[in-house]
């Protein structure tokens, strides 16, 4: 075995032979465990470090150190002033875009701003979303309010507005409101009368072909996956215990479209509409298990991607702000290894 001449000068090398002898036989990989999804190529780079490793990517028009996304999560909860100012403090450490929770508190009342003005923490150059609900942008609109996406905006000093779409999860919540239109028509009409960038996304089950192509072809700022194989509000809303029938509607949480589903579907309708394809960036997130996940959807989709774990930053967002700061340290040297040394199999 080779000696590893990085190692610390403090280990002794008949040590660190020591426990080469000692684990080499636990260490031993199945054949059938090896990634097929990479080529390892170690000729090709030298070990990232912070002088010679650059994630760093323009997204949605603006400069981030990393294409790592923290993505809608909390709105109105008790925890969301907390979270959200974690996150923030996150993203501006490491230079990540955010998109905000539901902000539909703030339509109605400013008495919870401050859990969403994260603006002063994450400083003017990073990108910073707020969201609302497909149902508040067509009420909004329907009752000639359409300045209110702009207030609340320019409010929260947010570069644009995230909609999601989640019609499964409204139906099944007893408080759930009721679309008049379908989705893309209000998608269409917002598009005339806000002036700012826009994303859409779903919330746990992701689109389907023909619903992507039909936002491919807008001029949208980005499109987020949210698929499904993370957190599904389908699910969820069942799981919240109103429904009277769980076991008849609990099949619905089962529909829906995986991130690396809906790569392959992009990619084919990013080809096939060539120019007329208005939007080519795009949020990967739902069911992203880890980094080289994530690095591996990146790589494979065509335009402009970052990546998103709602669930890894709320679980540690609730632990605290280092045990967050570590995950994301963790994912981004990850991320450094996977780009030096990994090619995407083709």
């Amino acid at each position: 075995m080779q000696d590893n001449i990085n190692g610390s000068e403090s280990d002794s090398l008949e040590e660190r032979k020591t426990d080469h002898l000692d684990l080499a036989v636990k260490s031993q990989m199945p054949i059938e465990t090896a990634d097929s999804r990479f080529d390892f190529e170690p000729l090709l780079a030298a070990h990232p470090t912070p002088l010679n490793d650059d994630l760093s990517c323009d997204f949605l028009g603006k400069r981030v150190k990393a294409p790592l996304w923290i993505s809608s999560m909390t709105g109105g909860a008790k925890e969301a002033g907390k979270l959200n100012k974690i996150w923030a403090k996150i993203a501006a450490e490491f230079g990540l875009g955010m998109g905000l929770g539901s902000c539909r508190t703030l339509l109605s009342s400013s008495k919870h701003i401050s859990d969403f003005d994260l603006r002063p923490i994450l400083g003017d150059e990073l990108p910073f979303y707020a969201n609302l609900g497909i149902a508040q942008v067509e009420e909004l609109i329907d009752n000639g309010e359409e300045k209110k996406l702009q207030e609340l905006v320019k409010t929260l000093d947010a570069d644009g507005l995230i909609v999601h779409i989640n019609p499964l999860q409204e139906w099944f919540q007893p408080e759930g409101d009721r679309y008049k239109r379908a989705p893309l028509e209000t998608i269409k009409r917002l598009l005339g009368v806000f002036e700012g960038k826009l994303i859409v996304k779903e919330v746990g089950q992701g689109f389907g072909p023909k619903s992507l192509e039909e936002l491919i072809k807008l001029p949208l700022s980005a499109i987020d996956f949210a698929a499904y194989g993370g957190t599904n509000f389908t699910k969820l809303e069942l799981m919240r215990g109103k429904v009277n029938d769980f076991s008849s509607y609990s099949q619905f949480s089962q529909v829906g479209h995986t991130a690396d589903e809906m790569i392959i579907c992009a990619n084919r309708i990013l080809d096939n509409l060539g120019s007329k394809a208005k939007c080519r960036s795009f949020i990967i997130s739902g069911g992203v298990k880890d980094s080289l996940h994530g690095f591996y959807l990146m790589e494979n989709l065509l335009g402009s991607s970052v990546y998103a774990q709602a669930k890894a930053f709320l679980v540690k967002g609730r632990e605290g702000y280092p045990a967050l700061k570590e995950y994301v340290e963790s994912e981004l040297k990850n991320l450094a290894l996977s780009k030096a040394f990994l090619k995407v199999r083709t």
